[in-house]
């Protein structure tokens, strides 16, 4: 009986040892960078200049610096519950930074434009991403929006939303979360999915379908994707070759659902209105320089019907009819470079065309006199005048 309760004592006395077993406190790696940053003057942070100030002249290295202001932003904004669902993505950039500062609320969009933007003003390269999440195995309903920035030359994850805190029964509570800073690209897949999937910053980038049958393993049997080499072109490229760009890759990676469809539909409408805005730039400046042609023309003509009264050089008379060409094939140009014009328009391009070309006919004429008139003696010269009207008809 006795060795039976001294092995039932030692098992008791393990379970007790074992449930008085304390998990280790977490340690933040980052707490150095945290306070300092958390010092900084409030009179700093009413503008995104401020605060990048502050941080540049406290933080040497671009790892350090991108800590600060994932930190700052996650900690200084409040998510704005009220306000969780008015997603405006075309808001402009700057309203998105003033109104956050100076409410200390935001969304998603908020907290990301304000830490691309002080990113930028720091000197770290980055963007802001938009598209769709998924939670619980569920993608949501509603968009997002987080950032990448290049931090010792590797492109990085941050989401300061997610980062900040949680919402539970309609309350946001703060909670910092260093999951969602300095996330590869690989990992963060796994619950954010961009519209375009350059912004993946992946060789072998996921379909929506893929996102939500939760296959985010690099699928190297795929084509590569050279994502650098892509962001580069991008860099180089034109608001509007960036959108057509943007809108070929959101389509091939499969419209699965309502958000990724709203999105696609906007750059096509933002390539309509751009090319439609464009093509009236193009339009009206072409309709200038034909009236600029016609009245150099006249002045010509006008100095032509006095006989060449005023003293000009030969070179500064052939200029008044150069300067006439030359205005009307800049009409011409602008006209050419109109794209895909709608009925409209094509009518009155052709309209356009049809009228500089009848001013060119009697501009070559003239330039034709000229030049039998520059090879002639000046008593010949006197001889080949006589009236023309205001654009260059002989007078019977």
């Amino acid at each position: 009986m006795k060795q039976i309760k001294l092995i039932i004592g030692f098992s008791l006395l393990s379970q007790i040892l074992f449930a008085q077993k304390v998990a280790p406190k977490a340690v933040n790696e980052y707490a150095a960078i945290d306070n300092k940053v958390l010092q900084i003057p409030d009179s700093l942070t009413k503008t995104t200049e401020g605060i990048a100030t502050y941080i540049t002249s406290n933080f040497g290295k671009d790892a350090e610096r991108a800590r600060a202001i994932f930190i700052w932003v996650a900690t200084h904004i409040e998510y704005d519950i009220e306000n969780m669902f008015a997603i405006n993505f075309y808001e402009q950039k700057a309203e998105k930074i003033a109104r956050s500062l100076r409410t200390r609320k935001g969304i998603c969009e908020n907290y990301a434009a304000l830490f691309n933007d002080i990113c930028a003003k720091a000197g770290i390269k980055s963007f802001v991403i938009e598209g769709y999440t998924k939670q619980n195995g569920f993608a949501d309903y509603i968009p997002h929006a987080w950032c990448a920035a290049l931090v010792d030359n590797s492109w990085l994850m941050f989401d300061p939303t997610w980062g900040s805190g949680y919402v539970n029964n309609g309350k946001f509570f703060k909670k910092i979360n260093n999951s969602y800073f300095k996330a590869l690209p690989s990992s963060l897949i796994k619950s954010h999915m961009p519209f375009d999937y350059l912004w993946q910053f992946l060789n072998y980038p996921v379909t929506n379908q893929e996102f939500y049958e939760g296959k985010t393993e690099q699928n190297k049997t795929k084509p590569v994707f050279d994502f650098v080499a892509s962001i580069q072109t991008y860099e180089k490229q034109n608001h509007i070759e960036q959108l057509i760009a943007s809108s070929f890759r959101v389509q091939q990676n499969g419209i699965k659902n309502s958000l990724i469809f709203d999105r696609l539909q906007h750059l096509k409408l933002e390539i309509e209105n751009y090319k439609q805005t464009q093509s009236t730039g193009l339009y009206n400046a072409a309709v200038q320089h034909y009236n600029e042609g016609i009245n150099h023309f006249n002045v010509f003509i006008q100095y032509r019907n006095t006989r060449f009264s005023s003293k000009k050089t030969d070179a500064e008379i052939e200029s008044m009819i150069d300067t006439t060409w030359l205005t009307l094939s800049k009409a011409k140009t602008n006209l050419s470079k109109i794209k895909e014009p709608d009925a409209n328009t094509t009518l009155l391009i052709a309209q356009l065309n049809k009228s500089i070309d009848d001013v060119i006919i009697h501009v070559k004429e003239q330039q034709e006199w000229l030049k039998l008139y520059f090879s002639k003696g000046k008593l010949a010269r006197k001889s080949m005048f006589y009236k023309y009207t205001w654009f260059g008809i002989p007078v019977n």
